[in-house]
């Protein structure tokens, strides 16, 4: 019946003269369509549920159309004086020139040690170009040359020069020059863990590790506590992570869960190791070190702003024959940021720096507080004042922590109220001011946030409030940072209400 039906339509072509009058094409299409159900059966039967194209499209049309374009080449052939078939003009493909590092020109220069300098493949050379890197800041110089050389290493030095960036080159240096065939990699196996103390850390890390590994095909992941738990879980599962950037709590319970296995594990990095000590959770860090491969057999790699006896004697035995490296500076604390000490009363505090805040323009701030019920009501009462203000402590939500910092990034926060452990993993450019409105008991709290102000080369200023209950801490703090700082009364105007 059906093929009936296609006989009187090929017929109805001939009478309207869009078709010659030839049996031995009839004959082809007819075949032709009963070659293509017999092919488009098959297919759905044999291929169902996969979404591949056809390596030749025009092989896999029906012959009924390859009839079609022989028909039209052979009405428009009068038109072509030479008999040869015409070519339709395409665009020329515009040639993609493989990145080079003589694309990234650094001229050598004295006492400067350029990342060309280390044979680095030319993948995370083409990032670290891409970022803007041209020479090593002096704890890279001073690492590289042995973490690349696959040695244990435990390095010292003061917040914000590139202790991270000596870590993740050093391991994805590594991942790049010994590869690991697809086939031979399974899902819950990272080759590198880096254990950071707080979620803004690692989330940075994480960051900065995407950055570094733009043009490679390395994959980077973070799990910490606030974050979905089973999204995490299911991605660790089901999915392939070259390098996991945890916090010790939530890497824990997946380690407890079989979700994560670090009996592969080649690269293991310790960041903020003092704080990992000061917040309690060397135990964790203890039990994750136990579930990766022995001494010896991993490269431990150890960074931080500051290191005590405590940490040294733990570190000792997670490293075999570590080069210890301390990069001394002359002062703690940047020249770049201009650090001011306003003496007031415990009372006056609040109304000198909302009053300091609104007079002097700031647009972006942080406000570091030693307890989270103080930050909480000083955030109110700026945010009163009309000031676009954030909450950022341990008891803010994660998901909410992370909005906060995205809008305090791209402006719609001014201003960023936070203690000490949601503070340390800050990095956002062109904040020009942080005010201490508590002193920090602990004199290397002073350091981390006022380096939060002053990067890249730009000026910055600090301000911080000394009263009756903290202005003991002042010598402390001075004698850690190896200066004096200016002590003054704030203007009349500041202390009005």
């Amino acid at each position: 019946m059906l093929n009936k039906l296609f006989d009187l339509f090929y017929r109805l072509l001939q009478i309207l003269g869009l078709k010659p009058n030839n049996n031995t094409t009839d004959k082809g299409l007819t075949s032709g369509v009963s070659q293509k159900r017999v092919n488009t059966g098959k297919g759905i039967s044999t291929n169902a549920g996969r979404h591949k194209a056809p390596d030749n499209p025009v092989a896999a049309e029906p012959a009924a159309s390859e009839a079609l374009r022989k028909d039209t080449k052979q009405a428009g052939s009068g038109d072509n004086s030479s008999g040869k078939p015409q070519k339709k003009s395409e665009k020329p493909k515009q040639k993609v020139t493989p990145w080079t590092a003589a694309q990234f020109v650094v001229e050598p220069e004295e006492g400067k040690s350029r990342f060309h300098d280390f044979g680095l493949d030319d993948r995370l050379l083409h990032a670290i170009s891409d970022l803007g890197f041209k020479y090593c800041s002096p704890i890279q110089a001073e690492s590289l040359p042995h973490t690349l050389q696959g040695n244990d290493f435990i390095g010292k030095a003061q917040t914000g020069t590139g202790k991270t960036a000596a870590f993740l080159i050093t391991t994805i240096q590594n991942f790049l020059l010994n590869p690991i065939a697809k086939e031979d990699r399974y899902a819950s196996e990272p080759r590198a863990l880096i254990i950071a103390p707080t979620r803004e850390l690692v989330m940075q890390i994480e960051k900065d590790a995407h950055l570094l590994t733009a043009h490679t095909d390395l994959q980077v992941y973070s799990v910490m506590g606030g974050i979905d738990y089973q999204k995490q879980r299911t991605h660790m599962r089901d999915k392939v992570v070259d390098i996991l950037v945890a916090t010790p709590g939530r890497l824990i319970d997946f380690l407890g869960s079989k979700d994560v296995f670090l009996d592969q594990v080649e690269t293991l990095v310790i960041d903020e190791a003092d704080r990992m000590l000061d917040m309690g959770f060397i135990p964790d860090v203890k039990r994750i070190i136990r579930h990766n491969k022995p001494v010896g057999e991993r490269q431990t790699l150890l960074f931080s702003a500051t290191f005590n006896d405590d940490v040294l004697n733990l570190v000792n035995n997670w490293t075999k024959d570590a080069q210890f490296i301390e990069i001394e500076a002359e002062q703690l604390t940047t020249d770049k940021v201009d650090q001011t000490v306003f003496m007031v009363s415990t009372d006056e505090k609040l109304t000198v720096i909302c009053n300091y805040i609104q007079k002097n323009g700031v647009k972006r701030a942080i406000i570091f507080g030693n307890r989270r019920d103080e930050t909480r009501r000083l955030q109110e009462t700026i945010r009163r004042l009309g000031i676009k203000c954030a909450l950022l402590s341990g008891e803010v939500p994660q998901h909410k922590r992370i909005k906060t910092l995205e809008g305090f990034k791209n402006g719609d926060i001014q201003i960023l109220v936070a203690t000490d452990v949601a503070g340390r993993g800050i990095h956002v450019d062109d904040v020009t001011h942080v005010f201490n409105y508590n002193l920090p008991e602990d004199p290397e709290d002073y350091v981390h946030r006022i380096g939060r102000t002053g990067r890249a080369g730009k000026e910055g200023k600090s301000i911080s409030f000394a009263c009756e209950d903290d202005a003991f801490l002042l010598p402390e703090l001075e004698r850690y940072i190896g200066m004096k700082l200016e002590c003054t009364y704030p203007d009349e105007t500041l202390t009005q209400k």
